[in-house]
């Protein structure tokens, strides 16, 4: 029976252990948080995550910024779509080897990753690294955003991702990540950084 009890306490502890080593080990990773926003909902989230897991923030930004009229940019995204053109970042991230976990965040365009977070995922070597999605949208969900991130970093591990609706800004529904709003995507995002292990 002691045999037994010993036995079993071993098994708890390693398998205990394990699971605090790995929570340990992502904690102590260097952490870069890349984010696109156009509202401002997305970049909202993305200090959310920043104050929760520390790190580097980064907002992507364009050469050549997108129109600021909503009909002008909905025709020019859907145009890089269909030609798989990859809008040059005037962004750039310098020693990126160094960061060992990469959020990345974005609106859904179109029900697709924006063209230029594929241009971030495209020019930067992810090979190895932990990628870990977030999203905001309209309330249509994430589309084939999470699996574009996928197939874009085929070599890096890609963690569960974050989705929450935000603005609507076809109907002129623009900034709503405040107030009540905030608080209760707070929650949303500390109850998952805890899922995937990030805290």
């Amino acid at each position: 029976m002691k045999k037994i009890m010993i036995l079993l306490f071993s098994v708890f502890c390693f398998s205990s252990c394990s699971k605090a080593q790995e929570t340990t080990a992502m904690k102590d990773k260097n952490v870069l948080i890349v984010y696109l926003s156009r509202t401002k909902n997305t970049k909202t989230v993305a200090e959310i995550i920043h104050q929760k897991t520390g790190g580097k923030l980064v907002e992507l930004e364009l050469k050549n910024p997108y129109p600021e009229n909503y009909q002008e940019i909905v025709a020019q995204v859907s145009k890089e779509n269909e030609t798989g053109f990859l809008p040059p970042l005037k962004t750039k991230i310098e020693n990126i080897e160094k960061y060992d976990a990469i959020f990345i965040g974005f609106p859904t365009w179109g029900m697709q990753l924006p063209p230029p977070m594929k241009s971030f995922l495209k020019e930067y070597n992810l090979k190895g690294k932990t990628i870990i999605p977030f999203n905001t949208n309209a309330g249509y969900g994430i589309g084939s955003s999470f699996e574009t991130v996928k197939e874009l970093a085929p070599e890096s591990k890609i963690l569960e991702g974050f989705s929450i609706k935000g603005g609507k800004e076809k109907d002129g529904i623009l900034f709503v990540m405040k107030g009540d709003k905030k608080v209760k995507a707070e929650k949303e995002i500390q109850e998952w950084l805890k899922k995937i292990g990030i805290l």
